[in-house]
């Protein structure tokens, strides 16, 4: 089977995302962090990284399923401002990182996007600018979602779908 089936891509036209803050009423309710203070929002592009598995409750059957993000991080001017990788980590230039875990998640308007987030999260490297981070929502995503079920076969085990995304990462810190 052709590789190009191993990777879907979306135009760079179309990765393109806000760096604003969300205006309160289009992000969901259940996604909105208690008490806490809009710190940074920060634009994401790069990809989600699946990989082609037996299932587990039919080994004869196959499924993507996620890995990681790998993705860079640009500031409001457009400028890098960091990383976005497995754990799911956000690392900032300086080496400040924040580690994150699922509070709340909530299907994107977007049929062909992943799904937007809320995540808890603790700082699991140096002070800085991320070092006080204490939630990331996800939203505004583009693109993401695992590649075509007929893409991954039996052959195909163990190979990686790279689907590039977009997203904005809201960061946010304790109230005062």
């Amino acid at each position: 089977m052709k590789r190009t089936l191993l990777t879907a891509c979306l135009p760079i036209a179309m990765a393109a995302c806000s760096v604003q803050p969300p205006a309160a009423s289009t992000v969901p309710e259940n996604l909105r962090p208690a008490a806490q203070v809009h710190l940074k929002t920060l634009a994401a592009r790069g990809v989600q990284i699946y990989e082609c598995r037996a299932r587990n409750d039919d080994p004869r059957l196959t499924q993507w399923v996620f890995v990681a993000p790998d993705a860079d991080l640009f500031d409001e001017h457009g400028r890098p401002a960091g990383r976005h990788y497995a754990g799911p980590h956000w690392e900032d230039a300086d080496g400040s990182k924040v580690v994150g875990s699922v509070k709340a998640s909530a299907a994107a308007p977007r049929a062909d996007a992943i799904a937007w987030l809320l995540l808890a999260t603790k700082s699991v490297g140096k002070d800085g600018a991320f070092s006080h981070v204490t939630s990331v929502q996800r939203i505004n995503t583009v693109g993401g979602t695992a590649p075509p079920a007929g893409g991954c076969t039996a052959e195909l085990i163990g190979k990686l779908g790279r689907v590039a995304y977009s997203a904005d990462y809201v960061m946010y810190t304790a109230g005062k």
